[in-house]
């Protein structure tokens, strides 16, 4: 399982997001103790109604780190999710990912120019209702995963040429980067996030919440428009055991380096994205990735194997490597004022991959926010759409399991989720989010445990996210 993180913002690490709270973009978003974007004046600063941080400057405790470049960050996300129809079964769950994180800007540690380093860590509990309730494709939360407690990233970066390349090696995380969208992060579904077609398709959902890996992540801006990434990290970053990755490496300290490579470059264009630019901004980023792993026939990956001893049984065919192409869109189409940083915006992603060795081998989705709603500056609603389809040798072979069991199995064939979500600012430090989710065809079409033969009804999703910053 892959998520979208779901992670809230480790001190000093790029374009790291809270839960559902939108991502910067163009460079290193500046850690939870260093000074807010745009303000004078650190975050930890001023009163319980100004600074972004509950706890303020705890006694002086910050400032005194901050003066040796130093910086920690400690963020609560918890909701409550529930589908009063559909799924496999109806009920509520409440979970939720406590994140720390400390950071260095070693320049002010140790005098070493242009370097940061970072580690964080994630405490996951309650359970989720996907794997719960639904057993869908679009994860209906960024946050869900495995109860644990487990290392995300330890990494070190070195810039160069005045921050025009910048190289990060350790354990780290493809999804906080790559992939990424300004706006889709205001939703809370997964899918919105780490995309679902590497989530479902690559071992272990390739690398990302709650599963970082070992990598080197290079990056370049030749020009203010231009950013290229290009990121190798391990091919499965909990290994290639059987079972569930999450639990074959429980601590997030496998490290593994010995299960093939996964390979990810990427090409960004930042429009109006300068200072003095009087145009609207925009973001346009085209991309690709390789796994170079084996991977089974789609045929013989139906949940149904069980039902159909040997038809669907053993890799015949199994194919090495695989690979996606992926493009992605943001743009703000409309902003109240010249200096407003809100206003509306159009999002969209679409990602492809071979059907032959992939259940999910396309993935769509798009969506329109507005940060400024109801005039509430920091506050922002939106509604997204994502749809996930399973490739044609996938549904042959499901087809191929209801044959030989004798019975009229469905036959899946894609995915959709609707998303409307409000995200308010109740405090710089405290956001809360109401969330409608409406899942079609959950799974892609999963045979009801009740009534194998009909498919598992659509689900509605109801819930609300809470994301304190300590």
């Amino acid at each position: 399982m892959a998520l979208s993180l779901a992670a809230a913002a480790p001190a000093f690490a790029e374009d790291q997001a809270q839960p559902g709270v939108p991502a910067t973009t163009g460079g290193p978003s500046p850690g939870p103790e260093q000074k807010s974007a745009g303000a004078s004046q650190p975050a930890w600063a001023g009163d319980l109604s100004t600074r972004a941080n509950l706890l303020g400057d705890i006694g002086g405790l910050r400032p005194a780190l901050d003066r040796y470049g130093v910086s920690f960050g400690l963020t609560e996300t918890t909701e409550v999710l529930g589908n009063p129809t559909g799924g496999t079964r109806r009920g509520a769950i409440i979970e939720g990912m406590t994140q720390m994180s400390l950071g260095a800007d070693l320049s002010k540690s140790i005098g070493l120019d242009g370097a940061i380093f970072n580690i964080s860590a994630f405490q996951i509990h309650g359970r989720g209702l996907s794997s719960r309730n639904l057993g869908n494709l679009n994860i209906v939360s960024s946050i869900e995963a495995d109860p644990a407690t487990r290392l995300n990233e330890l990494w070190l970066q070195q810039s160069f040429w005045g921050g025009k390349l910048d190289i990060k090696i350790g354990q780290q995380s493809a999804d906080l980067e790559f992939i990424t969208s300004e706006y889709e992060d205001l939703f809370i579904n997964s899918g919105f996030g780490w995309p679902t077609l590497p989530a479902s398709d690559l071992p272990s959902g390739g690398p990302a919440y709650p599963l970082a890996t070992p990598g080197i992540r290079v990056r370049a801006q030749p020009t203010d428009e231009i950013t290229a990434l290009v990121g190798l990290f391990s091919g499965s970053p909990a290994g290639l055991r059987p079972g569930d990755p999450q639990k074959n490496d429980p601590s997030g300290t496998n490290f593994d380096v010995s299960s093939g490579a996964f390979v990810i470059g990427e090409v960004q264009y930042g429009l109006n994205k300068q200072k003095d630019a009087t145009g609207l901004p925009g973001t346009y980023k085209l991309g690709a990735w390789y796994n170079s792993n084996r991977f089974a026939d789609a045929f013989y990956q139906n949940g149904t194997t069980a039902q159909a001893p040997g038809v669907l049984t053993g890799l015949p065919g199994s194919k090495r490597g695989d690979w996606s192409i992926y493009g992605t869109l943001d743009q703000l189409v409309y902003r109240p004022a010249k200096d407003s940083d809100g206003g509306l915006s159009l999002t969209a992603r679409a990602m492809g991959a071979p059907d032959d060795r992939n259940v999910v081998d396309l993935f769509v989705q798009g969506g329109v926010t507005y940060k400024g709603a109801f005039g509430r500056a920091n506050d922002t609603m939106g509604i997204g759409v994502e749809w996930a389809r399973i490739g044609t040798r996938a549904q042959a072979g499901d087809g191929a399991a209801a044959l030989a069991s004798g019975t009229a199995s469905p036959i899946r064939s894609s995915e959709t989720v609707i998303e409307a979500t409000y995200q308010a600012q109740i405090e710089p430090w405290w956001i809360v989010q109401p969330d409608i989710q409406y899942v079609f065809n959950p799974g892609g079409g999963l045979p009801d445990p009740d009534h194998p033969n009909r498919r598992v009804g659509d689900a509605a999703v109801l819930g609300i996210r809470s994301v304190v910053t300590f």
